[in-house]
Formats: C-alpha cells, sequence, structure tokens
C-alpha cells in the first residue's frame, strides 16, 4: 500500500513538471524560437484601415464616382432641316450627350452632336429642360460648346489624360439611344494613341471596352477619382464586334473647350490656310500627279495667298521636317502659335520651291 501511495505522489510530481515546461513553448516551435521572435502581435483592427486606393488601385467606388459626376452630364436633343431628293425641306433630328464646364450653363460636346442644327436643348440629369445656342466648334477634332441659360450647376472636374494607363478604370456616363438618359457603364482603358478616321476626321483617340452605344458620343469618360479624361466619340460597329469605343482625350481638347468659353472662338490654334489632300500613288498615276504625297486642294487664307501657294502644290517639308501624309502636317502646324512664320517647300510642276508664311487664327464654326 506504501509503495502504490508513493509511485502516485511520484507520477504526479513528473505530469506536472513536464506539463509547465512544454507549456513554455509554442506549438511547433522552439523555445530559441520563440526568445528571438521580436515581431507585434497581429492586430486584425489595422486591416479596416486600409483605403480603398490600397485594397483595389481605384481611388473611388464606381456608385462615388457616377455619384460625383451624374449631374455634370446631360442630354442633347438637336433639330435641323435638309433638302430631300425632290428639293423639299425636311425636319431632321438627333441625340447626343453634353458635359458640363462651367457652373453658368457651358457644355462641351461633339461637332458632329450639333453639327447644321439649328436648335438645340439640353435636359439636364434632374429633368429641367433649356434652349442652348451654339457657341461653336472645331469640325477638325469633333469638338463643339454650347451654352445654356442656368447657374449653380454641377461641373466636371478635368483629368489629366496624359497620365492615363492601358488597363486603368473607365466609367462612361451618357444618353444611349438618345432615350437613357445618365446611363452608367464601366470598364477599362483598353488602348491609347490609336489613331482613326471617322467620318472624314483624323483623330487619335483612347480605346475603351465601357459599353457605349448611339446618343453617348458627347458625354464623359472619367477615372477612378471621377475626372473627365475624355469625350466619347465613336463605337466600331458591325457583326461581332463588340467592346470597342473610343474617347477623345481631354488634354487634346482642353485648350479649344477653354478658348471657346472664354472668348467664344477658338484664338490658339493656328492654320497655314490651306486644305490638304493626301494622294496615292495610284490616284497620283490616274490624274497624272507628279507623286504620290500631300497636296494643296485650295487656298483659303489670306496669308497663305499673300505668301504664294497654289492648289496642286505637293508639300515637301515644314520647316524640315519631311511631310508624307496630312496628318504629320497637321500635327507639326499644331506646335505652333498663331503669328508665328514657318518654312514650307513645295514641288510645283518639278521644281521645289521655298515659301515662308504667318500662321493664322483658326476659324471656328459658330
Amino acid at each position: 500500500m506504501i509503495c502504490m501511495i508513493l509511485t502516485m505522489l511520484v507520477s504526479t510530481l513528473l505530469g506536472a513538471f513536464l506539463g509547465g515546461a512544454f507549456s513554455a513553448r509554442p506549438s511547433g516551435g522552439s523555445s530559441e524560437t520563440s526568445q528571438d521572435d521580436n515581431r507585434e502581435p497581429r492586430n486584425d483592427s489595422d486591416l479596416s484601415q486600409l483605403s480603398l486606393s490600397d485594397a483595389t488601385g481605384s481611388e473611388m467606388t464606381i456608385s462615388e464616382i457616377v455619384d460625383k459626376n451624374a449631374d455634370a452630364v446631360v442630354e442633347i436633343l438637336v433639330s435641323g432641316t435638309t433638302q430631300d431628293y425632290f428639293g423639299q425641306m425636311q425636319v431632321t433630328e438627333g441625340a447626343g450627350s453634353g458635359v458640363i464646364v462651367t457652373a453658368d450653363g457651358y457644355i462641351v460636346t461633339n461637332y458632329h452632336v450639333i453639327q447644321g442644327a439649328n436648335k438645340v436643348q439640353v435636359t439636364l440629369h434632374d429633368g429641367s429642360t433649356y434652349p442652348a445656342v451654339i457657341i461653336g466648334g472645331v469640325d477638325e477634332n469633333d469638338i463643339a460648346v454650347v451654352k445654356i441659360n442656368a447657374t449653380g450647376l454641377t461641373v466636371a472636374e478635368f483629368g489629366d489624360s496624359s497620365k492615363v494607363k492601358v488597363g486603368d478604370t473607365a466609367v462612361a456616363i451618357g444618353n444611349p439611344l438618345g432615350q437613357l438618359g445618365g446611363t452608367a457603364t464601366t470598364g477599362i482603358i483598353s488602348a491609347l494613341d490609336r489613331t482613326l478616321t471617322i467620318e472624314g476626321r483624323t483623330m487619335t483617340l483612347m480605346q475603351t471596352d465601357a459599353a457605349i452605344n448611339g446618343g453617348n458620343s458627347g458625354g464623359g469618360l472619367f477615372n477612378s477619382k471621377g475626372e473627365l479624361i475624355g469625350i466619347v466619340d465613336a463605337k466600331s460597329s458591325g457583326v461581332g464586334i463588340e467592346g470597342l469605343a473610343f474617347a477623345i482625350p481631354i488634354n487634346t481638347v482642353a485648350d479649344i473647350i477653354n478658348d471657346l468659353v472664354a472668348n467664344g472662338k477658338v484664338t490658339t490654334r493656328p492654320v497655314v490656310g490651306i486644305t490638304i489632300q493626301d494622294v496615292s500613288e495610284a490616284n497620283a498615276e490616274n490624274y497624272n500627279l507628279e507623286a504620290a504625297g500631300v497636296y494643296i486642294a485650295q487656298v483659303t487664307g489670306e496669308n497663305a495667298k499673300t505668301a504664294g501657294f497654289q492648289q496642286g502644290d505637293r508639300i515637301i517639308s515644314i520647316d524640315g521636317k519631311e511631310i508624307k501624309d496630312s496628318q504629320t502636317f497637321i500635327s507639326e502646324v499644331k506646335k505652333h502659335k498663331v503669328g508665328d512664320t514657318v518654312s514650307i517647300v513645295v514641288s510645283r510642276q518639278g521644281q521645289e520651291i521655298e515659301i515662308k508664311t504667318v500662321l493664322e487664327e483658326l476659324t471656328t464654326t459658330e
């Protein structure tokens, strides 16, 4: 009996000792690891302090972007008159979108939305309707400004389209089909610097996969901060084509918009005062021209007429820059200011002639 009691006491004391020793060690670790690990214990409440940008790479949620800009995007309804095949006048109607750029009613849209219109009507997001007047527009850039008599309007905040990257969030707000004002669609920036010719206009555009339909033209394309980075311009359509839409980068047209608002016309855009046309090798041969290239189709500016340009001249270079297509020529002219003197070399009947001319102010359509 005495032996049994002693055995039980020894077992109890040994179990307590071993249990205490093992409890001092973390599971699966060593005593050395626990002594050398000085890391702060994790506090899961810290995770709640992460911003939306940290978690998703976006400054705002889609709903926040829409809430910020829904009132800054308007519906535009236009009407005009055209002459039919029999010489009778017919009323035509069209619809588009616009973006408010000043609190007192200046609105930017596409030039093709208001082209040929003699009546423009703007409907705000709250449903109120106003007649609008056309301030002016630049066909080449497909941009125009209209004005309504209103104050205290929500204004879109301009972003910097030069900082846009492929894969960035893109939110389009507009009036698809001319009947669904305030519609928001979302996607990403699919590509940058897409040079396209649309209805005779050659432009460099951003590509997005946000859903765009007729009536969205002139609406806004916004980034993850809710800033306006583009004016929706076109959608590629056809069997099997989806998710292919384009917008004018806001940096491309910001100066034009500001000029139209401030002056009622564009004063910062220089032109040579000539109308030019690309001629292919096949057409050059068909029309008995000396070579393919950029030809002067018409001399319209007073400075250009005085300088001596003639219809049929082939443009060789401008300020030493070789010209092979009209887009390159236009881009080189845009690098200058109104009043600058440029040197243009043309070929006339096989003879190269250098002509110096003073750049004129671009005349806008009102």
